[in-house]
């Protein structure tokens, strides 16, 4: 390599390269190694090219966008060079043609719209420019004139606003009771649009000229009076509705309180747990509550608990306890009524009479509510009517009426049967079941027999058969004798009275001819059947005492129907026990 001192010739970069001298190379090799560097000047020369290229601007006077660097990662590319302004909000390339109709098309809406916004000009000639038909003046308001097509000028507008004074649809409906689609209507109610005050994502405002509407109500009520009384009519319907819906609601208020302040005491109650009945030196049975000590007679507990009802509200009480008897539908209706008077006895002096009627059966599992309503008060007599009612339906109806004590009146009464054998004569229904269960042979009776013998033991009632007889006109008479099982003292009259009830069927109509009874001793109930037809029967039943004297009369009307079907297709018969 020569230096530079010694030639005066410059270096370059690179040093030209000298080929060994020992080295052989073939024609070929020697033209291979000319393309190649051919080639890589060539690549070279168009990298220098692109670079100069992304620094000349084109015909925008914009730079053009060179190679992506592959660093930057995956991204859309726009060439920002080629895009041009096309005053539509969007960018669009030169590529690609702009509709020229829609374009022409918006530009007409903004010439239109500028042209509405132009107050109309005044005419030179007085005639022909529009006046106030009030004041004759010529400072019309060219809104008004426009949207409602009133020609009125702006001091009238301001000082008559009892006629000019614009109206929200709102206004419109309360005040002049106009319905939605007749404000809607353009033709009909000319209106202005404005942005709501209140939001502005809400909808527009409508705005309605007074005097308008005014007239357009006269002509729809027929005049101002006419309008009036229609609107202070709905005033007073929805202030009606209103009250209605407050009632309801105190109505449900005051049931959700009682039933949480009954829940509440009722789990407050303390509740006995009496152990195995213990036979004390009398030989009467006891059960004593192993928490507090309380002693109860097993019978005289059983009947009492099952008459008991508790007060709710005023004229308003539940059922404790419900006796379902065995293949029974729904619980002893004989139940039903003694708490009911219950329910009325509350409220009143001892009772006289009673009509009832079961509308449905009822469910043991659920509460009965008994609802009082005090129908009459006279002086000498009362009316109670007693509605009974489960899960939201009426299930029994009671009509009571009490009566102050007449002694000094008539009296008169049916005789008792004669030849009644005594009570410790007759034969108990437990042993009649018993003798029957021994006789037959039929599993069915048997189990009839089993399951009747375990009510009767279960029973807060005993019963004897008297005997059955045959009447003057040829009708059988059904002689029981019954009494209320340990009770150890005397009840007052109107309890008495309860007590009977549980020992009777199910009665439409009872009547006390005398409260001189007692229900621990024995009563004589003569039963017969009058008439049956249509599927209905009416029995007739007279109580009495051991001496003779008349102590109630009552009546009952039930269903009564025979399985017909199997008549026409015997395979449809079925057994009842």
């Amino acid at each position: 390599m020569d230096t530079p001192g010694a030639s005066g010739s410059r270096y370059t970069t690179p040093p030209p390269r000298q080929l060994p001298q020992n080295l052989d190379l073939t024609p070929e090799q020697v033209k291979r190694i000319e393309l190649n560097r051919l080639k890589a000047k060539a690549r070279q020369r168009e990298r220098e090219a692109q670079t100069s290229a992304a620094s000349t601007t084109n015909a925008n006077g914009k730079r053009a966008m060179g190679v992506r660097d592959s660093r930057l990662g995956k991204y859309f590319e726009y060439d920002l060079s080629k895009m041009v302004n096309s005053k539509g909000g969007f960018l669009v390339e030169d590529g690609k043609e702009i509709d020229e109709e829609v374009r022409a098309k918006e530009k007409e809406r903004e010439r239109q719209r500028a042209k509405q916004n132009l107050e109309p000009p005044i005419y030179l000639d007085p005639k022909l420019n529009p006046r106030c038909k009030d004041c004759n003046s010529m400072d019309i308001d060219q809104t008004y004139k426009k949207v409602f097509g009133c020609l009125v000028c702006n001091k009238c507008k301001n000082e008559k606003p009892e006629r000019y004074s614009l109206l929200t649809k709102t206004e419109c409906k309360e005040d002049y009771l106009l319905t939605d689609p007749e404000l809607r209507d353009q033709e009909l109610m000319p209106h202005l649009l404005k942005a709501n005050p209140h939001k502005s994502t809400f909808a527009n405002m409508m705005l309605f000229l007074r005097y308008q509407v005014e007239e357009f109500a006269w002509k729809k009520w027929g005049s101002p009076e006419a309008l009036d009384a229609e609107w202070q009519k709905r005033v007073d319907e929805k202030k009606k509705k209103k009250n209605k819906k407050f009632e309801e609601d105190l109505k449900a208020l005051r049931r959700r309180t009682r039933e949480t302040v009954w829940q509440k005491r009722k789990d407050k109650e303390h509740k006995h747990v009496f152990g195995v009945v213990e036979k004390g030196a009398d030989g009467a049975g006891k059960q004593i509550c192993h928490e507090c000590g309380f002693t109860i007679d097993p019978g005289h507990e059983q009947i009492s608990s099952a008459l008991e009802v508790e007060q709710l509200d005023v004229n308003l009480y539940r059922s404790k306890t419900l006796y379902l008897p065995v293949h029974a539908r729904g619980v002893f209706g004989g139940q039903v009524i003694s708490q009911a008077l219950v329910s009325a006895n509350n409220c009143v002096d001892p009772m006289f009479s009673l009509h009832c009627y079961f509308l449905l059966s009822a469910s043991a599992a659920v509460p009965i509510l008994y609802n009082v309503d005090r129908v009459r008060d006279g002086r000498s007599y009362v009316t109670r009517a007693v509605r009974a009612v489960q899960r939201g339906r009426t299930i029994f109806i009671m009509l009571c009426s009490f009566q102050r004590p007449e002694p000094r009146q008539p009296t008169f009464q049916l005789l008792i049967p004669p030849n009644v054998p005594s009570p410790d004569a007759c034969e108990s229904i437990e042993l009649t079941y018993e003798r029957l269960f021994k006789e037959t042979t039929d599993k069915r009776v048997k189990e009839f027999c089993l399951t009747a013998l375990e009510e009767r033991r279960r029973s807060p009632i005993e019963v004897k058969l008297a005997g059955v007889r045959d009447s003057e006109n040829g009708l059988p008479v059904y002689l029981y004798w019954h009494k209320a099982k340990n009770t150890p003292v005397r009840y007052d009259p109107a309890f008495q009275k309860v007590v009977m009830q549980v020992s009777l069927m199910p009665l439409k109509v009872l009547t006390y001819p005398s409260d001189d009874f007692d229900c621990g001793d024995w009563l004589l109930y003569v039963i017969v059947s009058e008439a049956a037809a249509s599927g209905r029967g009416s029995v007739h039943g007279r109580m009495y005492t051991p001496s003779g004297t008349l102590v109630a009369v009552c009546n009952q009307e039930g269903v009564v129907r025979v399985d017909d079907r199997t008549e026409a297709d015997p395979s449809l018969a079925k057994p009842k026990l």
